[in-house]
């Protein structure tokens, strides 16, 4: 990951994505989406191991930048390879989707990987079965059979695979929805978060129910953190 600026944005990015594919993503100190987004779009480019890079511009700093690319909403992110952009999305994608974006850039490395990229669950079973381990495709399978309320498929899918921050809210989804608990309303989120605090202390079901509704916050959501303080005073 790089930090760049309007002196040097063309050695950095336009020259660069001559020799490697580079993600720009445009971000701002103030933007909360900016801040979901941040840590995924880095993780999932890291994991490329230098196949596609990143680029981080701060638009306060570097207007002539957003003005270049015509920016009107950020997060906005755009690839470039060659010079030219050539993919672009705004707003805090998942990161299923970021990955997906970023796979278009970075070279496969094999027909496993080919099949998760593609993203729909015929191919993903497919990946499965030439990788029945492979990372992407258990986290994007699991996430498609938690829409369609596979609950159980779901958990057992991400039961192969080392937990991450984003397959660990897939699970917990799973096993929220499972038991019928609201998790697209935040208001209805809150309001279940505040009823489980009497009962978190002696109750282990509560408090795996409430860390479960901590994560159908999006990731990076200022509240995690504060009902995260709140639960570790009833705890202790």
């Amino acid at each position: 990951m790089k930090d760049v600026t309007d002196a040097t944005f063309q050695a950095d990015v336009v020259e660069r994505s001559k020799q490697v594919p580079v993600v720009v993503d445009l971000w701002a100190p103030w933007c909360g989406p900016c801040k979901t987004l941040g840590p995924t779009i880095e993780k999932v480019v890291n994991e490329t191991e230098g196949r596609v890079e990143l680029a981080k511009v701060n638009v306060d700093e570097n207007p002539a930048i957003s003005q270049a690319f015509r920016v009107q909403s950020i997060p906005a992110v755009f690839a470039l390879k060659d010079g030219k952009v050539v993919d672009t999305f705004v707003g805090a994608l998942p990161e299923t989707a970021v990955r997906e974006f970023v796979s278009k850039l970075a070279p496969v490395t094999s027909p496993a990987d080919l099949l998760a990229a593609i993203g729909d669950e015929q191919s993903l079973l497919e990946a499965l079965e030439l990788e029945p381990n492979n990372e992407v495709a258990i986290a994007t399978l699991a996430e498609i059979y938690v829409g369609q309320s596979r609950f159980d498929e779901a958990l057992s899918l991400l039961g192969r695979i080392p937990e991450t921050e984003a397959t660990a809210r897939v699970a917990s989804l799973a096993r929220l929805r499972k038991a019928n608990v609201e998790t697209t309303n935040d208001i209805e989120v809150e309001k279940r978060l505040i009823l489980l605090l009497d009962s978190v202390k002696a109750d282990e079901s509560a408090r795996a129910e409430f860390v479960d509704l901590l994560r159908a916050f999006p990731i990076g959501d200022e509240r995690i953190a504060q009902y995260r303080k709140i639960l570790t005073s009833r705890l202790y």
